[in-house]
């Protein structure tokens, strides 16, 4: 439930986004912010969230997560400018590690037959919650007062706060050592130059000074921050089991699957909603064009158990190679498809069946190379490489699609051609994700179950 809350605050303004400059009496640019920040926020306090995770609790640490979740909902919800909308967004962002937190959880509580369920399904969730969160805040942005999906975010916040307090038991802390304050501010300084540098390029101009000086100052500060993370003795990333084979290379693929699952997001609402005088546009409402995306997240949560059971009987890394090839499969017959509202349901759901076999078998791979102590660590940090594939994502589809446009009643739309460029662009970056996970050592597996120290201190 935490990780379909969390999920629904990241599609929580898509609905009004046409009408913020109006509401918070701001600039077009100046609005683009409150997505921007999110994004920003949750990608350097994510692997911070997990790190703390492992040294003082992971209950812990999912409780902290809400209070940013909260206390943002509340923000957005009385902001009458563009500023405390901007903060009470980034601090929604701030929540995102409750996801990852939650999966290295259930290393240490569950029994080992139950663990690889248990991870699809939450993992599962944020695709859940995209998918009904949309038509969702768009229902109630067109009947109701905006600030109602805010209020109703910090209500949805308070309960799962209450909830994690309530149900989910104290996980044992077994990592040991001092937080890595410098490396939380390094990483943090060359995510957020390297992401606002992906995010803006197309609208301050890929050949920019600013553009350009970001990207490089990001290049050497992660250089740096990979330097001071060899050479400290509590590092906040330990790069040296992330060099290991099986978490490299999972993290890879998580990266390019993160750009090919977001590839749809962006091409498939638009198709469903340009005009029909276009030819290939389906004239679909925003509340329309989220219905029709909701069935994928249904197709995830009855998806995710299978891919569980494949996992189990032919391991984890099968089912990522599987749910990399499904996705292109979606990529490949939405072409076909996009030509009608059902088709690109069909087109959607085969999609978000690659995307639940692969984003539940990823966590299990990376607990399954990683010592006990640094799960939350390492989850959070194949979170965090999701999180860059869907900006280089967002940058490179959106420069396809604005190059390949036309003119329709004053604005510029893209052509035809173009979705289908982006859409096999979305196939052939799902292709190569099958091909690095398929290079994914897998010998040495252990259980994904908690340690027998953990069980002894559980079941004290």
């Amino acid at each position: 439930m935490a990780g379909i809350i969390a999920a629904v605050m990241q599609t929580l303004v898509v609905p009004l986004l046409g009408e913020l400059p109006a509401l918070l009496h701001t600039g077009a640019s100046n609005a683009s912010w409150v997505v921007t920040a999110t994004l920003l926020a949750a990608a350097v306090t994510t692997p911070v969230s997990g790190r703390l995770g492992d040294l003082y609790g992971k209950r812990r640490m999912l409780l902290v997560s809400t209070v940013p979740l909260i206390a943002g909902s509340v923000l957005c919800a009385v902001a009458g400018s563009v500023a405390p909308m901007i903060i009470g967004r980034g601090l929604q962002g701030m929540g995102m590690g409750i996801l990852p937190l939650g999966i290295s959880a259930l290393r240490d509580l569950l029994p080992a037959e139950r663990v690889g369920p248990a991870i699809a399904m939450v993992s599962a969730s944020m695709g859940i919650g995209g998918a009904i969160g949309l038509p969702v805040a768009a229902a109630v942005a067109q009947h109701a007062n905006w600030r109602v999906l805010f209020w109703a975010a910090a209500g949805s916040s308070l309960l799962i706060a209450i909830l994690i307090h309530v149900v989910v038991p104290d996980v044992p802390v077994l990592a040991s050592g001092r937080f890595d304050a410098i490396g939380a501010v390094g990483l943090g300084i060359g995510l957020i130059c390297l992401l606002l540098g992906i995010s803006k390029g197309a609208t301050w101009g890929w050949d920019s000074g600013s553009i350009l000086g970001l990207l490089a100052a990001a290049v050497v500060a992660l250089a740096l921050w990979g330097w001071w993370e060899l050479r400290t003795a509590d590092p906040l990333v330990d790069l040296r089991v992330t060099a290991r084979p099986k978490v490299l290379l999972t993290n890879a693929s998580s990266l390019v699957l993160g750009f090919g699952m977001y590839s749809a997001s962006l091409i498939i609402p638009q198709l469903l909603q340009l005009p029909k005088v276009t030819g290939y546009g389906l004239g679909q409402s925003m509340l329309a064009m989220g219905l029709w995306m909701a069935p994928g997240g249904v197709v995830m949560m009855l998806i995710s158990p299978l891919g569980a059971k494949l996992s189990a009987a032919r391991g984890p890394k099968v089912t990522l190679v599987s749910g990399a090839l499904v996705l292109a499969a979606g990529y490949a017959s939405s072409t076909a498809l996009m030509g009608s509202t059902w088709g690109l349901l069909v087109a959607v759901c085969v999609c978000n069946c690659g995307v639940a076999l692969a984003y539940g078998a990823m966590p299990a791979l990376i607990m399954s190379a990683v010592p006990l102590a640094e799960t939350a660590a390492a989850n959070s940090f194949n979170t965090l490489m999701r999180s860059i594939g869907t900006s280089f994502s967002a940058a490179i589809i959106g420069a396809v699609l604005s190059q390949m446009s036309t003119t329709l009643g004053g604005h510029s739309i893209p052509t035809e051609s173009g979705f289908r460029t982006g859409l096999f662009i979305g196939c052939g970056v799902a292709a190569v994700a099958a091909a690095i996970a398929a290079c994914i050592p897998v010998k040495g597996d252990k259980a994904i179950g908690r340690s027998s120290t953990s069980a002894k201190i559980a079941a004290a």
